[in-house]
């Protein structure tokens, strides 16, 4: 018979009624437990789910309940003290959302305590259950693209929201082989101090150890992707080879073009109710075999992670930045003090809204 795990879901917003719901589906899931410092949506939160054990302070409960999976969905300068309170707890399995950190300086601490601890560790880049973005996997790992030398990710939504997304199916395509070094630029202010802060713009290049390139944007000058309607949909990700390409757009299917099948495409778009399933379920097969390791992984979010970082230091201190990274930095502190002080140019008239430009 299947092992039941016990499980704690601190914030319960969006993303966090998203994972105690799928949790709570799942038959190997039980959500003991929820978190939330808003009393009222906490109560709402506890009545859609069973009435679980509740409360405001996330070590505290965990303390309490003691779960095997303790899963954060809070805003991305809360890292530390949520893994702590997990590991605290004793967690067996630590679920959060991307970014992994925001600074190198944080994603190396959290990295080693969990390491330290034995824990295991997943980061929610669940779109890459969509059927599109499957879809474009098996065509890159079909060898249909002949010599893969190029892999790409471009999004309008500002860094800390979608870079992490990018750049982590992106090395998906390419079989998480490590970053050597980046280079990068970044312009506008403006969402500098957003609760997910960024610059309006960052673009760069990386080149990967097998010898493929990376090409990243992300934010106000980022392409459009005018056949996308939802904005925070329209986002390319794919790989070019010697024989052809293939890319998914997170709200816009699939398309590819190869020497063996000619111009191929399908649809597919983002939809959390298709998503998180298998995603939920790839942690039970985790906790229940060590070697069914979770394909979104905290050591393939870190690789990702330190690359996000290596182009943000490349946008501040100029020049390429090796990778992996040697030494903790704040990214967040150099990016305030050395991006210039004069508006991002846009790529489409809509990002004109979303950054604040109209």
């Amino acid at each position: 018979m299947s092992k039941t795990y016990s499980v704690v879901v601190v914030g319960m917003g969006k993303r966090g009624m998203h994972h105690a719901a799928a949790f709570n589906a799942n038959p190997q899931f039980k959500v003991t437990g929820i978190c939330d410092i808003d009393a009222t949506r906490l109560a709402a939160a506890a009545a859609k789910l069973g009435n679980p054990a509740t409360g405001t302070d996330a070590g505290a409960l965990a303390k309490q309940v003691q779960p095997d999976v303790f899963c954060f969905c809070t805003m991305p300068n809360l890292r530390t003290p949520m893994i702590q309170a997990g590991l605290a707890a004793g967690a067996k399995l630590i679920a959060f959302e991307k970014p992994v950190a925001l600074t190198s300086a944080e994603l190396h601490a959290v990295r080693d305590l969990i390491r330290a601890a034995g824990a295991k560790a997943v980061v929610s880049h669940q779109h890459r259950y969509g059927a599109h973005y499957q879809k474009v996997k098996e065509i890159v790992a079909s060898g249909a693209l002949g010599r893969v030398h190029t892999v790409y990710g471009t999004a309008t939504g500002w860094m800390t929201h979608m870079l992490s997304h990018m750049i982590d199916y992106s090395c998906w395509f390419n079989d998480y082989a490590p970053g050597v070094w980046a280079l990068a630029q970044a312009a506008g202010r403006a969402k500098l101090g957003d609760n997910h802060p960024s610059p309006d713009y960052i673009a760069g290049f990386v080149q990967f150890a097998n010898g493929v390139r990376g090409i990243y944007e992300c934010g106000a000058g980022a392409p459009d992707q005018p056949e996308v309607a939802k904005w925070w949909g329209k986002n390319r990700i794919g790989a070019q080879g010697t024989e052809g390409f293939a890319e998914v757009l997170t709200n816009g299917g699939w398309r590819a073009v190869t020497k063996r099948g000619g111009a191929q495409s399908g649809e597919g778009a983002m939809n959390y109710d298709l998503d998180m399933p298998p995603y939920i379920a790839d942690m039970a097969a985790w906790l229940d075999d060590d070697a069914r390791v979770h394909p979104c992984n905290l050591e393939h979010a870190c690789l990702g992670a330190e690359i996000m970082l290596a182009l943000q230091r490349s946008a501040c201190e100029g020049g390429q930045v090796a990778l992996p990274l040697v030494g903790g930095a704040d990214e967040q502190a150099l990016l305030k003090a050395k991006i210039a002080d004069r508006p991002v140019l846009v790529s489409c008239e809509q990002n004109k809204k979303e950054f604040g430009l109209t």
